[in-house]
């Protein structure tokens, strides 16, 4: 074992060194130098700290240098042409030796991708972070192994990263992964959105359909599915539907249809002298005076026939005018029109008939008692159509021998719905 034997305070210097004025240092004695024939026959001197070795010629001496708490000990050197008597990774300097920094001056072996540490009196080749060094290269780390991702790892050269499964994010640590609230960020759904974990849901609103991407939302054509839901026709709109009613009726809530009586709400063209008559979808002016010679008016809607005129002889006592309007496609038999006598006399019969105005047989007369009869519905009619019966009252009274009759003229307007 070679000791250190410098001494700092004195000077003093162990054997095999000397002291050095000028360096204030222990220096090493070259014995090769200062001892003649220090080695015999074939051997050579080779000098070394603090004493000599005899050696082959043909020997290389490397030396270590001695231990110290110095980082780049300073150690008394004499030069010897033989050989350089520094360790290695140490160069002389003066009487010294002093550290070889291989990595500033290109003096070493690592990889291009290694980054060079100088240490003393040698060097040590270095992976970049994310690399472990295998041999003499540096071998990628796969940290995917070891599990440092909540949900997915990417393992890239030299690093990795963390991914979130669909609908998941990243957190701060960057490898945890929370839910993500796709509806506030901007999450496809065309009108309702519902965040759930890992995912969301789109919905739509009333009257609409989801798509098959599950995204867009479809107007629900709601008129297509029934011909019931309007009564009298629907239109179908964006999310929804409405009813509308044809011109001369008003919507009842939202799908029936009613009639407005233009009559009564003064929506009418009826001049002076005509009478304003309502029917299902419209209306009719007709005149107020309609006895038609030799008939003469006595009251409202009420003519006679005088029988001192000749030509009343066979025509009824009295037309009285009465107006009356029925829906489409009304179910029969229907009774529509009920006739009452408004005068009877004791011991008359009266019978009633449908004096004109039926050539079709779509209405007959069923009497009730002696005093009125039904009129009655006895075929689907469609409209718009109109009808003028004369419904005849018979009265005969055999004690008397006296026979008379007398007519209501019905004007029957059938309207051009079922509504």
């Amino acid at each position: 074992m070679l000791h250190n034997k410098v001494c700092f305070l004195c000077q003093e210097c162990t054997d095999g060194y000397e002291w050095d004025v000028q360096t204030q240092l222990c220096r090493d004695i070259n014995e090769c130098e200062t001892i003649q024939q220090a080695c015999q026959g074939e051997m050579k001197c080779f000098n070394h700290y603090g004493g000599y070795l005899c050696l082959p010629r043909s020997a290389t001496v490397i030396t270590a240098p001695e231990p110290s708490s110095q980082s780049e000990p300073n150690v008394p050197v004499e030069s010897n042409e033989a050989f350089n008597p520094c360790p290695v990774g140490y160069r002389a300097q003066g009487d010294t030796c002093v550290d070889i920094n291989e990595c500033e001056l290109d003096m070493h072996d690592c990889q291009p991708s290694q980054e060079c540490i100088n240490t003393v009196g040698t060097y040590t080749c270095q992976c970049p972070d994310g690399y472990s060094k295998i041999g003499i290269e540096c071998v990628d780390i796969d940290e995917c192994r070891y599990r440092y991702c909540q949900h997915r790892c990417v393992n890239v050269p030299g690093s990795f990263s963390c991914e979130c499964e669909p609908g998941f994010q990243l957190v701060g640590n960057n490898r945890s992964c929370v839910d993500a609230n796709e509806c506030e960020m901007g999450a496809p759904c065309q009108q309702r959105c519902y965040n759930s974990y890992g995912t969301f849901l789109c919905r739509c609103d009333q009257g609409y359909d989801l798509g098959p991407d599950g995204y867009s939302c479809n107007d629900i054509d709601e008129c297509s599915y029934s011909s019931f839901l309007c009564q009298f026709q629907c239109v179908n709109e964006p999310g929804r539907f409405s009813c509308v009613c044809p011109e001369g009726y008003e919507l009842v809530g939202t799908r029936l249809c009613q009639d407005v009586n233009e009559c009564e709400t003064g929506a009418h063209q009826c001049g002076e002298g005509q009478v304003c008559v309502n029917i299902h979808g419209g209306h009719k002016c007709v005149g107020s005076n309609r006895c038609q010679d030799p008939y003469v008016q006595v009251s409202e809607n009420r003519c006679i026939c005088l029988v001192v005129k000749p030509e009343c002889r066979d025509l009824p006592f009295s037309i009285v005018h009465r107006y009356m309007s029925i829906t489409s496609e009304r179910s029969v038999p229907s009774d529509i029109f009920q006739i009452q006598a408004t005068s009877v006399y004791p011991g008359a019969y009266n019978s009633f008939r449908i004096r004109s105005g039926d050539e079709h047989e779509e209405f007959y007369i069923r009497q009730i008692n002696n005093i009125s009869a039904m009129l009655v519905l006895a075929r689907a009619v469609t409209g718009p159509k109109e009808y003028i019966l004369d419904l005849e009252m018979v009265s005969v009274n055999p004690l008397m021998n006296y026979q008379t009759s007398s007519v209501l003229r019905l004007s029957i307007y059938v309207g051009p719905h079922a509504f």
